[in-house]
Parts: structure tokens; sequence; C-alpha cells
């Protein structure tokens, strides 16, 4: 495992902290102690963040230069998004699209897309959403019940879906349907890229427990999807959506940048509200302020050794998994933490001063154990791909989708 930078890797850095200040009147940074932005409110300010970073070669480093990326390797990728978290830019707002879209439309879309989509996507031009889980499908995403059906050059799409992130500020996205019940489940879907904006689409924003709506969920009611924007053949969206899922993961998973807070933050309110509390609450804080350090810096050497094979060459595999699976762990025993810390303020939506990180950081994290992956998910490929160990047989892979259903439709 290397831990320090090599010296090429080390050049980059620099220029990459060098654009960040030259560029920072120009970009949406987060305050102190302020972990997100609303898209809601500050979509303008979003994209206009993003088309700054692309202007500086800092977006779509890894993407073909074809298509308007930067060409570079996914070591560099990992270089900008640790320094983007370094100089408190929010996450992107088409980071959905960077990370998952984007490389759907490259390896699967027709020559046409790539020239009308993926510019305009690196640029922020265009805010894209995925469009896989619905209300009785979420880690079973095979099972989804949004149909297409075949209309001479179009498709009628009927459903919904859930969960949907950034939908509420999307012009595209890339929808997952059902074109063939009659096949087993996994056979008979369909991807498609849908205009968010087309008559028959409605988006309802989710309120969330932190206070946030970044969730939607999204209606299709007749909705006609031209050929021309299917992605792969009818009968392979399985296929398509394990290319969406493979980048979701290795976006999710990290390379040594923290989900939630960095720990250095953490040990900072640790050693600020430590001597505030009583000698009982002192000795369970830290016991808990100890777990939670233990494995943050667990996750973040586990993104380094991600990033040694990266750096030599190699190709990711259960390293993303892991990341993420570490990552999220390490998350919530600091959100946990923090909010132990705060003592009596705990109970309050905030503390005095109007600090409220910690009990939101601890509200929208649950959502980070499913995304990109359930937890368990996650251990069921660790222990299936790394350690081995037999998978359970799934006879739903060769029975038709339509067997023993009920409902007779998708809604």
């Amino acid at each position: 495992m290397d831990f320090d930078d090599s010296p090429d890797e080390a050049e980059y850095r620099s220029r990459v902290r060098a654009a960040l200040q030259q560029h920072a009147d120009e970009l949406l940074r987060l305050a102190p102690g302020q972990e997100a932005v609303d898209a809601r409110l500050q979509e303008a300010e979003m994209r206009r963040t993003q088309r700054v970073l692309h202007d500086a070669g800092l977006v779509g480093v890894t993407w073909p230069r074809e298509y308007g990326g930067q060409g570079g390797s996914l070591l560099e990728q990992a270089i900008v998004g640790q320094e983007l978290a370094r100089f408190r830019v929010p996450a992107l707002i088409n980071h959905i699209g960077m990370g998952m879209c984007g490389p759907t439309v490259i390896g699967h879309g027709s020559q046409d897309q790539r020239d009308r989509y993926l510019a305009r996507l690196l640029r922020a031009d265009d805010v894209w959403c995925q469009l896989f889980s619905e209300p009785a499908s979420g880690s079973d995403l095979a099972a989804l019940r949004t149909t297409a059906v075949r209309d001479g050059d179009d498709w009628v799409v009927n459903g919904q879906k859930v969960w949907t992130t950034l939908a509420h500020v999307s012009d595209y996205g890339i929808l997952l349907t059902r074109t063939d019940p009659e096949k087993p489940k996994h056979a008979g879907l369909t991807m498609f890229v849908v205009d968010m904006h087309a008559p028959g689409v409605t988006v309802r924003p989710l309120r969330q427990m932190g206070g946030q709506s970044d969730f939607n969920e999204v209606f299709f009611d007749d909705v006609r999807i031209p050929d021309s924007e299917r992605l792969g053949e009818p009968g392979e969206g399985w296929r398509v959506a394990l290319t969406t899922l493979m980048n979701e993961r290795v976006t999710i998973g990290g390379a040594g940048s923290a989900i939630g807070s960095p720990v250095e933050e953490f040990a900072r309110h640790a050693k600020e509200r430590l001597p505030e509390l009583d000698a009982d609450r002192q000795v369970l804080a830290r016991q808990a302020v100890g777990r939670a350090v233990v494995a943050a810096l667990g996750a973040r050497y586990t993104g380094y050794r991600r990033l040694t094979v990266l750096s030599q060459g190699g190709i990711p595999g259960p390293e993303a998994s892991a990341g993420k699976l570490a990552g999220t762990e390490a998350a919530h025993l600091m959100a946990d933490a923090g909010v132990r810390l705060l003592g009596d303020d705990a109970v309050y939506a905030a503390t005095a001063d109007g600090d409220d990180r910690w009990q939101r950081t601890q509200s929208w994290l649950p959502g980070i154990s499913i995304a990109g992956g359930t937890d368990q998910v996650l251990r069921n490929i660790l222990g299936e791909r790394v350690l081995g160990l037999p998978s359970e047989p799934r006879l739903d892979k060769t029975a038709p989708f339509s067997a023993g259903r009920s409902d007779g439709g998708t809604r």
C-alpha cells in the first residue's frame, strides 16, 4: 500500500490546487460546518460551478477527449475528488450524470446520442438522473414493473420510480423498463434515455428526515420515447444497467475521501465538546469517539488500497464494494458519536449557535446504507467474490416474470 503521491501524482495535485485557487471567487463553496447545499434553491450557482470546473479541466477527468473529457486516469479523478472536498466545493450538481448516466451512454449509446448529450452533460447544461428503483423493487432491481410497450417508432411508458436523486432539477434521465414480461425478469428489461420534461412525466419531491428534498418519486403516464433513445438492444437492459451499477459503486465507494464529515473535523468536535460532559457521559462518549476514529481511519486506508491499485495500472474490483461498506459504517459511527458529544443539546434540532451538522448528518446517513447497494448486498458480494462462499440458488433468473403475479400491470 502506498500512502504518498508519486512525483507525477504530486505534480498533478499541485495543478489541481492551483486551478481551484485561481477560480475560488467563481465557485460555490460550503460554509464552515455546512454539509451540503440545496439544489432546488441554488441550482443556478451549482450549474455555474460545474461549468467553471469543466473549463478548468477538472470535470470528466477519465472521460475520452472526443466526448469532452480529459482522457485522464482513475487516479487523477480520485485526486480531483479529494481536492474538491478539501476546498469545500459541494457535490457537483451533475454527479449522477457524470458518475453513472454518462458512462452508460458512452458504453451503450449510439454515436448520435453521445454527440448530443455528453458534452452538455459535463458542462451541466443538462442535468441527469437515474430512474431505477420502484416502490416494490429496490435491492431486487430486476423485479421492476414500469412497462415500455412498442408503438411504431416509439415506446409508450407507464409506471412509477422512487428515490430518484435530483429528478426535480433534471433535464434527462436513464430509465430502466420492462419490455417483455414473458421472459425471466433479468431478460425482459430495456433501457432508455428519457426527457424529464416530456408530456406525462410527473416529478414529486420527497421530504426527507434531514429536512431536505433531494429524493423524488417520478410517475410516467403514457410517456412516448422514440426508439432512437434506446440504450442497447431490446431485452438487454440488465446488461446495460450493470454498467450503471458498477460505476455507481465506484463513485460512492470512495478513494480515501470520507462519507459525511472528515475524521479531522470530527476530532475537533470531540476535543471541544468532551470537557463539557459529566464524568459518566465522558466515559461513554470517549468509547464512541474511539470506535468512530478507528473505523474512519480504516475506511480511509481501504481507499488508499484502491488508489494503490489504480496507481499501478490495475482495475478496481471488490475494493469499491469494501470501500463503500467501510465508509458507510465509519460515517454512521462518527455521526452517532457526534450527536452523543452534544450532551443535552442533542435533543434539539440545532445547538445554541445554530450548528445542526451532526443531527442532520445522522438523519441522512441511513439512505447511504441503501444507495449503490445495501450493506447486505455488499456483504454478499464480498462473501461470494472475495471469500469464495457459495451463492444461494436463484430460481427467479429462469422463471418468466409474469408467473405468480396478481396485479396484471405496473400500477
